[in-house]
């Protein structure tokens, strides 16, 4: 576990406003951890920031001491609550092989799952019965043949994946765009506490985040990277889940699809063909 001064600043450089990712990568590559950003002479940031991201970094973010606070009280109030750096031996390959992989995640429960062979399960928030049965149905299967089942704890067909996982091996995670104590949508709180027990909660975003609509988009990157295929289960044209599928299409990630009913006979036999094919070694574990 990070000590309490490293944990400060780190939490100080990536709240700190227009200090993006891209930005604070930079600052780490050149000096090697946030602490050693912090006590460098203001002029060595010239070089890898403008001049408000100078000012800005200059000065600690408001109630920074609160959130430090309120982060180090978090991580001791129970077992499987952590964080992930980037640089941290156990960082998933997968995710640290996409464009922009997250320089720090907090995690709450099975923190073990996110080395395990993992398929993503994402779509529409207001699936037909058939499509959230489908995509229960799905995850169930694959997490009973040993993949971990991710998606984003939304409405509809991610609520159902996770349900599904659960039902069968358990092995599920759920990516947030929220801080973890603030599980969205509400409706979700029950299925969340499931996830923590048998599964893993994920989030880049600090404790206390609300639901703010960029960071929904931002967070399907995770959802994207963190597993080796993506299944997209009757998802709009215009939604996040295609998001989630262009962004694993672009990481070479295989994406598939059940656009509307499988229960044709053609179509279903091709399902289960599919079935075998994902669960076969090569989307195992070593």
């Amino acid at each position: 576990m990070l000590a309490f001064e490293e944990l400060g600043a780190w939490l100080r450089l990536l709240e700190t406003p227009s200090i993006g990712l891209e930005s604070a990568r930079r600052l780490l590559h050149c000096f090697g951890s946030p602490q050693a950003v912090f006590e460098a002479p203001g002029q060595d940031w010239q070089v890898l920031l403008n001049i408000s991201q100078i000012t800005a970094l200059s000065t600690p973010p408001p109630n920074i001491d609160q959130q430090l606070e309120k982060t180090w009280a978090w991580l001791q109030a129970g077992e499987g609550r952590d964080l992930l750096l980037l640089g941290d031996p156990d960082y998933p390959e997968a995710l640290l092989q996409t464009a922009d992989p997250p320089l720090l995640l907090y995690l709450q429960g099975r923190r073990a799952l996110l080395t395990q062979p993992s398929l993503a399960i994402v779509g529409s928030r207001s699936p037909t019965a058939q499509g959230r049965d489908n995509a229960r149905h799905f995850a169930q299967e694959l997490s009973e043949a040993g993949l971990c089942i991710v998606s984003g704890l939304a409405l509809g067909v991610d609520g159902a994946a996770h349900e599904g996982a659960l039902r069968g091996e358990g092995k599920t995670i759920a990516v947030l765009g929220t801080g973890l104590d603030c599980i969205y949508p509400s409706r979700h709180r029950k299925l969340g506490q499931m996830v923590i027990e048998q599964g893993l909660l994920v989030s880049e975003y600090a404790l206390g985040t609300p639901p703010l609509p960029p960071n929904f988009p931002r967070r399907n990157r995770i959802i994207a990277g963190l597993s080796q295929g993506c299944l997209v289960v009757e998802a709009a044209l215009q939604s996040g889940s295609l998001i989630t599928a262009r962004l694993a299409s672009e990481a070479g990630r295989e994406v598939f699809a059940i656009p509307g009913s499988i229960h044709a006979r053609p179509a279903y036999a091709l399902c289960l063909a599919w079935l075998w094919a994902l669960t076969a070694p090569r989307m195992r574990a070593p």
